[in-house]
C-alpha cells in the first residue's frame, strides 16, 4: 500500500451538495456535434471564433502518424443554421505525435502543444487566410517536467495558459498548473494551483474565464465525482493559490466521463462525454440554447488541515481536522480528528480494434484472458487493469475472419485507447509471428508463450479450413548467406510441423526460407537486425 502526505480541504462542501440535491435540474436535450464526431476519441474542443471549432482526434487513419497517432488537430465549422460541418483534418497544425490546440494568443496567433514528434513543446502558428503557418516555439521553463498526456487552454486575452500534467509536486495523477506570459515568447514556470483544486486523483482539461475568475475542469476525486465530472471553482487571490471549494456542474455531467468545456457564447457550450460511445469521447452540446446553470455564489474553504493519506488502487483514507459544535457549547468549537474514506474509481481500459489493411474499426471482437482451456471471455467495456495485471501476462483478441492477436498486459495504457491491429485472413495479407521464439542459432521452438501463440493460430486455421498460408522464415544479413537461408527455411519448417501436429492439413501449409534477402529494417543496428530475424505467414488463398 502506498503512503503519501496530502492536504485536504473539505469545509463548505456539505452546504454545496445540499444546494445541488435540492435543485431541480430541468431535462435539457443534449446532441452530438453531427459530423464532428468519429468512432475514435474526439477531445479538447477549442472555439476560435468565425464559426470554427478545433479539436484533437486520436487514432484516425488520416492522422499524420496513421492509426497509432495519439492525436492530430481537426476542425469543424458551425453554420448560420446551427449545423456543424463534417470534420476536416488540419495537417498544417499536426505532427506524427500528440497534438492539441491550446487556443488563441491573439487574433492571428494560435498556440499548439506538440508531444512525441519532431516538435516537443508549445508553438506559435500564424494565420494566413484560411491556413496556419508555423511561426516559432515559445519558451516556458519547466514545461518538459510535465509528463503524461497534457491538456489545457489559453485563457481569454492570451496572458495565461492553464495546463494539466504530472510533475514531482503533483498529488496524484495529472494536476492543474498555470503559466503567465512575461515576454513576447517567454512564459513563467507552470505553478501548481494548490490542494483545493488538485486531489490525489486526476484533474484535467482546465478552462479559465478571466472575466468571471471561474475555472472549469474535470476531476475523478472531487466530492461528488462519478468517473470524471466537470467542476467549477472561483479564483480568490491574484496569485492563483486561493480557490473556492469546487462545485460539480450538474447540468453537464452524466454517468459517463465528462471533460473539456469550451464556451461558444454565454448560452452555448461544447464539451466531451463518453456517455454514448463505449468509453470514447464525443463532442456534445445542448440541442437548443439553454440558461447555463452556473452557481452565482462560491464559498471559500474555512479550514485547511494537514491530512495523513493512505492510498491503494481504489480507496484513499483521509484524516481531517474538523470543527465540532456540541449542543451545549459556546465560543470556540472543539477540534477533533475524523477519518473518512474517499473512493477513487478506476476507469475501464479502452480499445480501438482496427483492420490493419483497410484502417477501419473492427466492432465484432472478443477479449480472452488466461491461457488454454482456462481462458475466459471478458466484457471489453468493463476490463480494469487492476483486475487482470496480477493474474496473467497476455490478453487475446479474436474476431471473425481475423487472425487472433495476443497483447502483453504490461503494454496496456490506462489514459488513452489501446490500439489493437488485426489482420484479416484474405489473400495477400501477412501476419508477423512476433510471439514465436527459437533457441539461439537453431530452429527449435522455445518457450510456453510460443506454443500458446501457435496453438491459437492452429485453432483459427482449423476453424477456417479454406485458408491456405505460406510460412516464411527470415534472418539478418550477418554470417554466411547460405547458412542463413537454410536456418530460415528450417525455422519455417518447425512452425509448419507444429501446426500440422495440431490438426492443420499439411497441404494448406507452404514454406519458404529467405535468409537475409528481405529485410524490414536496417541491419546496421542490433534493433534493426532483431526485427529482420522473424517468421511471417502470408495468406495465399
Amino acid at each position: 500500500m502506498k503512503k503519501l502526505n496530502s492536504y485536504i480541504i473539505q469545509a463548505g462542501r456539505v452546504s454545496l451538495l445540499a444546494f445541488f440535491i435540492s435543485t431541480i435540474v430541468k431535462a435539457q436535450e443534449i446532441q452530438n456535434l453531427s459530423g464532428a464526431n468519429s468512432p475514435q476519441d474526439d477531445q479538447n474542443p477549442v472555439w476560435i471564433g468565425d464559426g470554427v471549432l478545433l479539436f484533437t482526434r486520436a487514432n484516425h487513419f488520416q492522422n499524420l502518424g496513421g492509426i497509432t497517432d495519439p492525436g492530430d488537430i481537426w476542425m469543424t465549422k458551425k453554420d448560420a443554421d446551427g449545423n456543424w460541418s463534417e470534420a476536416t483534418h488540419r495537417p498544417d497544425l499536426s505532427t506524427s505525435g500528440y497534438d492539441i490546440a491550446l487556443g488563441l494568443e491573439d487574433l492571428l496567433t494560435l498556440l499548439v502543444y506538440h508531444q512525441g514528434s519532431e516538435r516537443n513543446g508549445i508553438f506559435q502558428y500564424s494565420k494566413f487566410g484560411s491556413d496556419w503557418n508555423f511561426l516559432r516555439p515559445i519558451s516556458m521553463e519547466g514545461l518538459s517536467d510535465l509528463e503524461g498526456k497534457i491538456s489545457g487552454r489559453v485563457a481569454k486575452g492570451g496572458k495565461l495558459i492553464f495546463l494539466s500534467g504530472k510533475r514531482e509536486d503533483s498529488r496524484g495523477n495529472e494536476d492543474i498548473y498555470v503559466s503567465e506570459k512575461i515576454a513576447p515568447v517567454q512564459w513563467s514556470i507552470p505553478k501548481h494551483l494548490g490542494n483545493v483544486i488538485n486531489t490525489p486523483g486526476q484533474e484535467i482539461s482546465p478552462f479559465f474565464d478571466p472575466d468571471s475568475n471561474l475555472l472549469y475542469f474535470s476531476s475523478n476525486m472531487q466530492v461528488g465525482a462519478e468517473g470524471k465530472d466537470i467542476f467549477i471553482a472561483k479564483k480568490l487571490s491574484d496569485d492563483f493559490d486561493q480557490w473556492s471549494a469546487p462545485e460539480k456542474w450538474v447540468q453537464l455531467n452524466s454517468a459517463g466521463s465528462e471533460s473539456s468545456v469550451t464556451f461558444i457564447s454565454d448560452q452555448e457550450v461544447v464539451w466531451t462525454t463518453t456517455q454514448n460511445s463505449d468509453g470514447f469521447a464525443d463532442l456534445v452540446t445542448f440541442k437548443e440554447p439553454v440558461d447555463l446553470e452556473i452557481p452565482a455564489e462560491f464559498e471559500a474553504p474555512s479550514t485547511v488541515a494537514i491530512a495523513q493519506t493512505e492510498q491503494n488502487e481504489s480507496t484513499t483514507k483521509v484524516s481531517e481536522l474538523k470543527p465540532i459544535f456540541p449542543s451545549n457549547a459556546v465560543g470556540i468549537p472543539e477540534v477533533r480528528l475524523e477519518e473518512k474514506e474517499v473512493a477513487i474509481e478506476e476507469e475501464p481500459l479502452r480499445w480501438l480494434v482496427i483492420d490493419q489493411k483497410n484502417r477501419t474499426r473492427v466492432e465484432d471482437f472478443t477479449v480472452y484472458f488466461g491461457e488454454g482451456v482456462s481462458s475466459q471471455t471478458l466484457d471489453s467495456r468493463t476490463i480494469k487493469l487492476s483486475d487482470i495485471q496480477s493474474n496473467a501476462n497476455f490478453l487475446r483478441f479474436e474476431a471473425p475472419q481475423f487472425f487472433p492477436v495476443t497483447v502483453s498486459i504490461s503494454s496496456l495504457r490506462t489514459n488513452e485507447p489501446n490500439v489493437i491491429l488485426m489482420t484479416r485472413a484474405e489473400a495477400g495479407n501477412s501476419l508477423l509471428l512476433d510471439q514465436v521464439g527459437f533457441k539461439r542459432g537453431t530452429s527449435e521452438l522455445e518457450g510456453s508463450a510460443t506454443m500458446e501463440f501457435l496453438d491459437q493460430i492452429a485453432k483459427f486455421l482449423n476453424e477456417n479450413p479454406e485458408v491456405i498460408i505460406r510460412i516464411s522464415g527470415h534472418t539478418d544479413n550477418a554470417g554466411d548467406p547460405g547458412l542463413n537461408k537454410a536456418l530460415s527455411l528450417d525455422r519455417a519448417t518447425s512452425v509448419r510441423d507444429y501446426l500440422f501436429e495440431k490438426g492443420v492439413a499439411f497441404e494448406r501449409l507452404r514454406i519458404s526460407g529467405w535468409g537475409g534477402t528481405r529485410p524490414i529494417a536496417s541491419n546496421a543496428t542490433e534493433a534493426g537486425r532483431s526485427k529482420n530475424r522473424r517468421v511471417e505467414i502470408t495468406v495465399e488463398n
